[in-house]
């Protein structure tokens, strides 16, 4: 119960805030489950043979997939963008992807919306 801990070891009502670990991180950081794991799981070392790749990259994916802070990862990896690794459950391919149809998305709807509500309804 850390943190729990009021005045004389007894219990208090409020619990005490965490601090991040480093200043700079945002404060999904400290929950983030990969914190405790090897970032070789996560990150591909050169020249890296494409069924290990594959399989790294799966281990890495189970790893988020229990994460509670893997959805603030992941959109952070979409809005910087992180150009390496797995973030959020998605490589870095599928992060390339997800946003080539976020582009695509925005563009249709401004489309849509530069030809009025007339033309788009049609």
């Amino acid at each position: 119960m850390k943190g729990l801990q009021g005045l004389g070891g007894r219990p208090s009502a409020v619990p005490q805030p965490r601090v991040p670990a480093r200043v700079e991180d945002g404060p999904w950081h400290a929950e983030a489950v990969c914190r405790r794991d090897e970032a070789g799981l996560f990150f591909a070392p050169s020249k890296e043979p494409t069924a290990a790749r594959l399989s790294r990259e799966e281990a890495a994916k189970r790893v988020c997939a229990r994460c509670p802070v893997m959805v603030a990862c992941r959109e952070h990896a979409l809005l910087q963008p992180e150009p390496y690794g797995v973030w959020g459950g998605l490589t870095a391919a599928e992060r390339r992807v997800v946003l080539a149809r976020m582009r695509r998305r925005t563009a249709e709807l401004r489309q849509s919306q530069d030809q009025g509500p007339i033309a788009a309804a049609g």
